[in-house]
């Protein structure tokens, strides 16, 4: 990862209309490739960081390699795609990543979550923020401080609960959130790999429905559970069994005798790898394609 460093002359605001160095000439195609070229000199990245083309400075807010001079002013870009390019950037200082997580804008700020030079002091400002996504990113962190953690355990919001219960390492992260009475918080955690056999045993008789279908269609189980589970009350359960990748062979055997005719047909016609009934997750919040797209106003803030 690189890391900024200053190129001569003070720090100034993007769009100030006063400006140390003169803009490069030429168009805006010729500027852009001027932006992208690995050989251009940081001096004229710091020039470029002021264009009056946000096309170009998003370029310059991407480069690994730009100097401070040229990200620091960009934070405040009046366009959300060059902040969240800032945002992006890996060589990003921790000081424009602690700005930027504050942004008014949720896609820049979320754009922060998944930049790997983020550090514990931004991820306390997540886990503070009144933005539930933003927590929800923080919630998948493999480097959440334990202590994080446990806050996220009581989080106001299900979601967000349901994400560290899907991703945490941590095993007493996992023993709370066991007994949380939301079902789609035990729900993630029935996607969880890093549960004991023992919590899975305990999850395969949940009282609701998608909890063990979840599960089914996640993790191994033992062999009591599974022989348990073949004869669940819910067709939605055993049809998962029938269409899971990591159920055993034996198990969907049993199932081809199953009295309801679409959980037999299902479990004789399986093929491994087919993904006949694959698990639906909701999309990734924190990536999104450029561009507004119809109807979202390119400044919208959550």
């Amino acid at each position: 990862m690189g890391k900024q460093q200053d190129v001569g002359g003070p720090d100034r605001h993007s769009g100030s209309g006063t400006t140390e160095h003169r803009a490069p000439d030429g168009s805006a195609d010729e500027r852009l490739a001027l932006a992208q070229d690995p050989a251009t000199p940081q001096m004229t990245l710091i020039d470029l960081a002021s264009d009056p083309s946000a096309v170009v400075r998003k370029a310059v807010a991407a480069r690994t390699d730009a100097p401070a001079q040229a990200l620091r002013p960009l934070t405040r870009d009046h366009d959300r795609q060059v902040r969240e390019a800032v945002a992006r950037n890996p060589s990003t200082s921790v000081g424009n990543l602690l700005r930027l997580v504050k942004d008014a804008d949720r896609w820049v700020r979320w754009a922060v979550a998944g930049n790997p030079a983020c550090d514990e002091s931004v991820r306390r400002l997540m886990a503070a923020a009144s933005d539930k996504e933003l927590r929800g990113l923080l919630a998948e962190s493999r480097e959440l401080e334990p202590d994080l953690a446990a806050g996220l355990i009581n989080d106001v919001s299900p979601e967000v609960r349901e994400r560290l219960a899907a991703h945490t390492h941590d095993p007493d992260v996992i023993a709370a959130l066991l007994a949380d009475r939301t079902a789609r918080v035990r729900k993630g955690l029935a996607r969880n790999p890093r549960t004991t056999a023992e919590q899975r045993s305990a999850l395969a008789q949940d009282p609701v429905v998608d909890v063990r279908v979840a599960l089914v269609r996640a993790v191994e189980l033992a062999e009591a559970d599974l022989e348990r589970l073949i004869e669940d009350r819910s067709v939605q359960v055993r049809l998962a069994m029938a269409t899971s990748e990591v159920v055993p062979p034996h198990i969907r055997q049993a199932l081809t005798r199953d009295p309801d005719e679409m959980v037999a047909s299902a479990a004789r016609d399986f093929r491994p790898g087919a993904a006949t009934s694959p698990v639906i997750r909701a999309p990734r919040i924190g990536h999104r394609p450029s561009g507004t797209g119809r109807g979202r106003p390119s400044g919208a803030a959550r």
